[in-house]
């Protein structure tokens, strides 16, 4: 089994702040470079809604489905950037009041078994990817 990716962190916003900016103002904080197109990253509120990228041609890259909609607390989504929807992991954030009026992040990716012998490799590069993608949060959060 291959460990889950766990992150924790804390961004000075409220919690209902904190899950908003990484639900409905996604596109404002996440970095083109971290896109397939440079485009836009889009999330559909609640169960069932796409995670996808919209290229500035119009062209969509689909990413996941939200599968756990708890705001502000809980969101929850399958990820499979750059894979069929079948070799999705899982991706949970959590976020639930710290000290002060901060807002403890916490983050658990998991599920790499369905990527069979790359899983480790992909995890790596997903460890990669979101510590270089958190401090885009941490400041889009504080704005």
């Amino acid at each position: 089994m291959t460990e889950p990716l766990t992150l924790s962190f804390d961004v000075a916003c409220s919690v209902e702040h904190a899950f908003t900016t990484w639900t409905t103002r996604i596109a404002t904080w996440w970095p083109s470079d971290h896109t397939v197109s440079g485009g836009e990253v889009v999330l559909e509120p609640g169960r069932g809604g796409r995670i996808f990228e919209r290229s500035t041609d119009g062209t969509e890259h689909d990413w996941g489905r939200i599968t756990v909609w708890e705001p502000p607390s809980v969101l929850g989504y399958s990820w499979h950037l750059g894979r069929e929807a079948e070799h999705a992991t899982e991706v949970e954030i959590r976020f639930a009041p710290g000290e002060g009026a901060s807002t403890r992040v916490r983050i658990e990716h998991r599920g790499w078994e369905v990527l069979g012998e790359t899983a480790g490799l992909w995890r790596d590069r997903n460890q990669i990817g979101w510590d270089q993608l958190v401090p885009y949060y941490t400041r889009g959060a504080q704005a």
